[in-house]
Formats: C-alpha cells, sequence, structure tokens
C-alpha cells in the first residue's frame, strides 16, 4: 500500500501499563500499522533508539519486536545496517493467507466438538446483529473486531494443539494489522457485514458438529479476506 494512499500520521505508542509479552506485542502490532499504512516506507532504517522513544517503551521490547518481523518477512535485519522495512507486496499477502488457511482449517478440524456451545451461540448472536446493520453506528467496527478475533482465538485454543495454536497466535498479529488496515482504510461497511456471514457459517458447522463443513467455511472465509487484503497491496 502507498504512503500516499493513506496520509502520515505520528504512530500510536505502544502502551507501558502492560507485561512483558503484551508490550512486545502492542510494539509488533504498532509497526504492522504504521508499516502497512505508509507511515513507515519500503527501504525505510528502523533505529532502534528512535522506535523506543516514539513508542514510549524500553529498547528490548523493540528488538524483540523486531526479530519477530524479520521471522514474519516484513523486515530484514541486515548486517552492519540493521532493520529495513520490506515493499509488502499483493504476493506477499496471499502467500501469508496460504499459510493461515492451512493453519486454521486445521485448528478448526480439531476444535470441533470441544468448544462450549453457549460461547459459539454468543457469537452467533453477535455476528448477527452485525449482518443485520444497514449502516455503521458507534461501536460497530470495534464490536466487529473484537468478535472476529474472539472466534479465531477460540478455535485456536480449542484445537487441543499447543504447537498449532502457538503458530497461529505468533502469526495472528500479521492477520489482524491486515484486517484492521484495511477495514480503517476502505471504510467499508458492507465488507465487514459479509464477513459477519462468512463467520456465522464457520459457527453453524461448529454447532452442528461437522469438522468437514467447518473446514470449508474456514477456508472460504480466508479465501475471500485474502482476495479483499491484497487488493489494497496491488498498487504498492
Amino acid at each position: 500500500m502507498s504512503s500516499t494512499a493513506v496520509g502520515k500520521k505520528r504512530p500510536s505508542p505502544a502502551s507501558p501499563r502492560c507485561d512483558h509479552g503484551q508490550r512486545r506485542n502492542l510494539v509488533i502490532a504498532s509497526l504492522l500499522g504504521d508499516i502497512f499504512q505508509g507511515r513507515l516506507g519500503a527501504g525505510e532504517h528502523l533505529v532502534i533508539r528512535d522506535l523506543a522513544k516514539c513508542y514510549k517503551v524500553s529498547p528490548t521490547p523493540i528488538r524483540e519486536a523486531l526479530v519477530a518481523l524479520e521471522a514474519n518477512g516484513i523486515i530484514d535485519l541486515v548486517p552492519n545496517c540493521g532493520a529495513v522495512v520490506r515493499k509488502v507486496t499483493a504476493v506477499d499477502v496471499r502467500e501469508i493467507c496460504q499459510v493461515r488457511r492451512a493453519l486454521e482449517c486445521e485448528a478448526i478440524r480439531e476444535a470441533c466438538g470441544r468448544i462450549e456451545l453457549a460461547r459459539l451461540r454468543e457469537l452467533a448472536e453477535t455476528f448477527r446483529e452485525l449482518q443485520a446493520a444497514k449502516r455503521p453506528t458507534r461501536g460497530f467496527l470495534a464490536r466487529a473486531r473484537q468478535a472476529d478475533s474472539q472466534l479465531h482465538d477460540l478455535v485456536a485454543e480449542a484445537s487441543g494443539n499447543r504447537f498449532l495454536a502457538k503458530q497461529i497466535g505468533r502469526l495472528k498479529l500479521l492477520f489482524r494489522a491486515f484486517r484492521d488496515v484495511a477495514w480503517e482504510y476502505e471504510q467499508d461497511h458492507l465488507r465487514i457485514v459479509s464477513e459477519a456471514g462468512e463467520h456465522l457459517a464457520i459457527i453453524e458447522a461448529l454447532l452442528a458438529g461437522d469438522a468437514k463443513a467447518a473446514s470449508r467455511a474456514m477456508a472460504q472465509h480466508v479465501r475471500s479476506g485474502s482476495k479483499y487484503w491484497s487488493r489494497l497491496f496491488s498498487a504498492s
């Protein structure tokens, strides 16, 4: 996504009111948002001291965040040069989503039948309300974001495979950065409504105890998101 498409703003500082792991994740999320929205451009050198001052944290979570972002292919750690922002393209987005689809479809197959039905019904009701919204209301975007995160977290946790859940957790900040940038940049109410329907299909399959249908619904949801997100990076 080009920086001219979204405009320049000051990066949001990561909150210091959290434990070390949360602080690192907040820094990762902040950096991803700044990179995807063009505030930190491709080829830009990231200086730990400057980032620590900007995000109001110590250098340690900055270093850890940069290592995590290199592992996810968002920055390069170059000897004698430090961290450099990579150019993220539509191809990168599609490849990342391909990995996401494999992980989350496996997770939902394992999670089917293990999730408390009351929690699924509660989430289903939230998604029905989002799907029925004729226009965005106050808090609509935040509610959609929260429900999306809750469902995917619930599936990962219920998979019973700690290693699989950990891999999904390692990548979910990346997925959610794509989501948040797309939703906030596009301001596309209809896309959020459409995603609510995709989430409902996933939940209905889980409520029916149909692991194959749940996996198909999850695959369709991830493919749909991949097409939507990659459009925003196609002109980069």
